[in-house]
């Protein structure tokens, strides 16, 4: 797969090592991984090309994105509609969870009909008093949002 908007990543693929010489790879899923994804999840229609490619290439593994301790994507993307289901909250449009940091308090997501480099929001599942919409926009596109977060790995910052 050609890679167009993620060449950030791409071309970082693992995060600084720490003080045991461990480094953080990113780690893909299968073309074939991220067909069945869009069958399940967007009707078969392909999914916006900023997250094919985050996908082939870091589907499975990714230091600037928390996947929870998911065995894959798709129970990634069941839990996130579980959570939501348990506290009332719908999203009609078509997306797809790509971040699910605190894992069972929010989750970050991209619509799947919102271009080929699509906005980046944050759902939270709860009710918060600072915070009077449950559904925000965090960043314009997916590509800026993991560049940021690859930009701040490269300056040993927590992408988090």
């Amino acid at each position: 797969m050609e890679i167009t908007y993620l060449q950030e990543l791409r071309d970082y693929p693992a995060a600084h090592p720490n003080s045991d010489g461990y480094k953080n790879h990113i780690a893909p899923i299968s073309l074939s991984e991220i067909t069945q994804l869009e069958q399940t999840y967007n009707s078969s229609i392909p999914f916006p090309k900023a997250l094919r490619e985050l996908l082939y290439l870091a589907g499975k593994s990714c230091y600037v994105c928390d996947y929870g301790l998911y065995e894959n994507q798709n129970e990634l993307q069941v839990s996130v509609r579980e959570y939501m289901a348990e506290e009332n909250r719908v999203i009609t449009r078509p997306f797809f969870a790509i971040d699910v940091y605190n894992d069972g308090d929010q989750f970050v997501f991209v619509y799947l009909d919102d271009g080929d480099d699509p906005a980046v929001y944050e759902g939270h599942y709860y009710d918060r008093d600072d915070r009077p919409d449950w559904v925000t926009l965090v960043y314009q596109s997916l590509s800026s949002y993991i560049t940021v977060l690859v930009e701040q790995v490269k300056h040993g910052l927590n992408p988090f």
